[in-house]
């Protein structure tokens, strides 16, 4: 294991004080807790909207956090769920008395304990909401989507629900814009490296050198085809396939893409693959309206893309256009 670190058991810690010492004027601790991260700002006059996960994803979950975007967020160790208590601290910390929505990933630990939390801030008179992202379309089934994971298509929410919330929308507004995102927005990704957790100091899968793995998930989960590394344009072929059979026939001809780098995908690599997915969405009488392409959702070093893409209306759109800023997100 090659890493510039110092403790594996120090890691998210030390990571967690390095961002908050480079940008005070954005960011700030939670209450009580370490592990919790909220706007300078927050609570302020506004629903509140927590998210959280584990680390190991940056910018998912903490690089959200921040006007026009999420208030704020409880970090869990890498690739681990925060704790309840930790979510509980983020979420009394940006509550100002109108609510706070739940907005996270659809994975059993985090759906566990931010339920939890739930429960908690009820019995302390806090109102909240929770809508999962589960947009990762080869992880499961149409049939049984509300099982799939969440991936880099929770940025869109983030966007659009953290947009709503800072325009004054009370939270069963902020809610609903969070689950029609959700509702609208499909990814799928491939890996072409493992990643290494810093305190197993091993991959976390094999993957031969020379192959690749479509549908792979961003802790390593296995993917559903895996084959000899195919070329930008074939695989480009295979996300939009997977993207536009994954919709029904009275879905938008106007949408939004993120393509997303994994951790060690170079910027260029991302533009080509945007390169042919937008000649055939054009090709399918589809347009491309707003496009994000960098590193929006990672897996630490693992090497590999995702491309999401969000159904866009009038509403969607001018919330996607929404001013945003955060330490890593700027709109």
């Amino acid at each position: 294991m090659q890493k510039i670190i110092n403790s594996p058991e120090n890691f998210v810690d030390e990571v967690l004080d390095a961002i908050l010492v480079a940008h005070p004027e954005q960011l700030r601790l939670g209450f009580n807790n370490s592990r919790s991260i909220v706007r300078t700002d927050a609570p302020g006059d506004r629903v509140g909207i927590v998210t959280g996960g584990g680390s190991g994803h940056l910018p998912v979950f903490l690089g959200y956090v921040g006007k026009g975007l999420c208030s704020g967020v409880a970090v869990g160790n890498v690739f681990s769920s925060p704790s309840s208590v930790q979510i509980l601290d983020a979420t009394r910390a940006v509550n100002s008395g109108r609510g706070v929505l739940y907005l996270f990933g659809n994975y059993g630990g985090d759906v566990l304990n931010f339920e939890l939390a739930g429960d908690l801030a009820s019995a302390e008179g806090i109102d909240t909401a929770t809508v999962l992202v589960a947009d990762d379309v080869l992880s499961a089934a149409n049939e049984i989507k509300d099982s799939r994971r969440g991936v880099a298509g929770m940025v869109f929410a983030f966007k659009c629900a953290g947009a709503a919330a800072e325009r004054g929308d009370d939270l069963t507004s902020v809610t609903r814009i969070a689950q029609k995102v959700a509702n609208v927005t499909r990814s799928v990704g491939v890996g072409l490296s493992p990643t290494i957790l810093p305190a197993a100091g091993q991959p976390t899968f094999e993957l031969p050198h020379g192959m690749m793995e479509i549908g792979i998930g961003i802790h390593g989960e296995p993917g559903t085809h895996r084959g000899p590394l195919e070329t930008a344009d074939q695989i480009a072929e295979r996300f939009v396939g997977a993207l536009l059979a994954d919709r029904d026939e009275n879905s938008s001809s106007e949408v939004a893409l993120i393509v997303n780098g994994l951790g060690a995908t170079p910027l260029e690599e991302l533009y080509l693959l945007f390169r042919k997915a937008n000649e055939i969405f054009i090709s399918h009488g589809i347009a491309v309206k707003r496009v994000l392409i960098g590193e929006y959702a990672t897996s630490l070093e693992m090497a590999g893309a995702s491309l999401s893409m969000m159904d866009l209306d009038d509403e969607l759109l001018e919330l996607f256009d929404a001013p945003a800023s955060s330490p890593f997100f700027h709109k």
